[in-house]
C-alpha cells in the first residue's frame, strides 16, 4: 500500500507541475516553441506536439490512465525541449554549479520512473479494471 501511495505522489508531482507549463502555453501561445522548433530545421506545426506532452500526458499521469504512454510522451517532450534550447550541448552547468537542465531533468527522469513503476493501485487504468 505504501508503494502505491508513493507512486500516486510521484504521478501528482510530475503531472501537476508539468501541467502548469502546458496551461501557460494555452494562455500565452506557443510562439516561442515554434521558433525553437524552426531553429532545429523542423516544420513549425511540430510545436503543437507540446500540447500532448504538457497538457494531455500530464492529465493522463494524474488520473493514472495509460501512464506508460503518457510518461513516454513527457520524456520525449523533455528531450526535444532540452535539445531545442541547448543546441545539442546539454551537459553544461549554470552559474551555481548545477546542471542547466535540472528542471527538465527532473521531469524527464520522473516520467521515466513512472514508466517503469506503472501507475499503482490508485489509478483509472482500464487494463486493471479500475
Amino acid at each position: 500500500m505504501f508503494a502505491d501511495i508513493g507512486k500516486l505522489i510521484l504521478r501528482f508531482n510530475i503531472g501537476v507541475l508539468m501541467l502548469f507549463h502546458g496551461v501557460y502555453k494555452v494562455i500565452h501561445g506557443i510562439g516561442g516553441v515554434e521558433g525553437l522548433i524552426g531553429s532545429m530545421g523542423l516544420p513549425s506545426f511540430v510545436a503543437y506536439g507540446v500540447y500532448l506532452g504538457e497538457i494531455l500526458a500530464p492529465l493522463m499521469i494524474i488520473l493514472g490512465f495509460r501512464v506508460k504512454v503518457a510518461a513516454i510522451l513527457v520524456v520525449f517532450t523533455m528531450i526535444v525541449a532540452m535539445f531545442a534550447v541547448s543546441g545539442g550541448d546539454i551537459f553544461t552547468l549554470n552559474q551555481s554549479g548545477g546542471w542547466n537542465f535540472e528542471l527538465q531533468g527532473l521531469y524527464l527522469f520522473g516520467a521515466l520512473s513512472i514508466f517503469f513503476l506503472d501507475s499503482g493501485r490508485f489509478a483509472l487504468d482500464i487494463k486493471k479494471g479500475k
